[in-house]
C-alpha cells in the first residue's frame, strides 16, 4: 500500500508538471466523448480547453472546431478512422516506450501531434481506482471505465479546476464520429464511475439528458 502510494505521488508530480508546462493544469476542461450530437455551447468552447476522447476530434473537426488542446487514446484505437487527426498534444494511455511511441506517431504521417504524453494502462487504472474505489475490477465485463471517464480521472487526479463532459450518454448509441452504429462498451463501468463522482463540485455535464440521468451538475456559463 505505502509503494502504491509513492508510485502514485509521483505519477501526479511528474504529470502536473507536464500539463503546466501545456498551459492545461490550471484550466478548465471540457471533455468530448463519442456520443452523437454533442451538447457544446459556445460558451463551454470558449473558457474550457477541449480535450477529446479517442477519434471524437473526427466529429469536432466536422463541426468546425479546429483541433484539441489535447486527445485522450487508448493504444488500440485505429488511426485508419481519423489519419489527419490534429492536437496540441497527445496522452496516450500505452505499454510501449516512450520511444516506441514515438516511433509509433512518426509513422502516422498525416497527423499533427505537438506533444507527447505517456501514461501505463496500469498506471491508468491505479489512479480510476484511487478515485473511484477498487471496487470498480468487480463491475460490468471488463472491470475498468471507459477512456473518456479514466480521462476524467486523471484530470481530477491532477487537481484540474473543472471537467465538464460533453457528447456522454447512457441513451444514445453509437458514435459521432462513427456511421456504423457500434454499440458503445463500458456502460456499468462508468455509470457506477460517474455516481462515485457526482458529488465533487468540479465534475458537471453540458449534457441535460446526462445530468438527470446521473445527477451530475449541470455546466452553466
Amino acid at each position: 500500500m505505502v509503494a502504491q502510494t509513492c508510485r502514485l505521488d509521483a505519477i501526479r508530480e511528474s504529470h502536473r508538471a507536464q500539463m503546466d508546462r501545456l498551459g492545461l493544469l490550471h484550466r478548465p476542461w471540457v471533455l468530448l466523448g463519442g456520443a452523437p450530437e454533442p451538447t457544446m455551447p459556445k460558451a463551454l468552447k470558449a473558457s474550457h480547453a477541449r480535450v477529446d476522447i479517442n477519434n471524437s476530434g473526427l466529429a469536432a473537426k466536422r463541426l468546425g472546431w479546429g483541433p484539441a488542446a489535447l486527445t485522450v487514446r487508448r493504444p488500440v484505437e485505429s488511426w485508419e478512422v481519423f489519419p489527419d487527426l490534429e492536437t496540441g498534444a497527445m496522452l496516450w494511455f500505452s505499454p510501449r516506450p516512450k520511444w516506441r511511441q514515438h516511433w509509433k506517431l512518426m509513422r502516422q504521417r498525416e497527423a499533427k501531434i505537438g506533444a507527447l504524453v505517456s501514461l501505463h494502462p496500469d498506471d491508468r487504472e491505479a489512479i480510476n481506482q484511487a478515485l473511484i474505489g477498487p471496487e470498480m475490477i468487480s463491475i460490468g465485463e471488463l472491470g475498468k471505465p471507459s477512456t473518456g471517464i479514466a480521462a476524467l480521472c486523471y484530470g481530477l487526479f491532477l487537481g484540474v479546476p473543472e471537467i465538464v463532459l460533453s457528447g456522454f450518454s447512457f441513451a444514445r448509441t453509437g458514435h459521432s464520429y462513427d456511421t456504423r452504429a457500434r454499440p458503445r462498451w463500458q456502460i456499468a463501468e462508468d455509470r457506477h464511475a460517474l455516481g462515485q463522482l457526482k458529488d465533487d463540485l468540479r465534475v458537471a455535464t453540458s449534457e441535460p439528458e446526462l445530468a438527470a440521468d446521473t445527477r451530475l451538475r449541470l455546466w452553466a456559463p
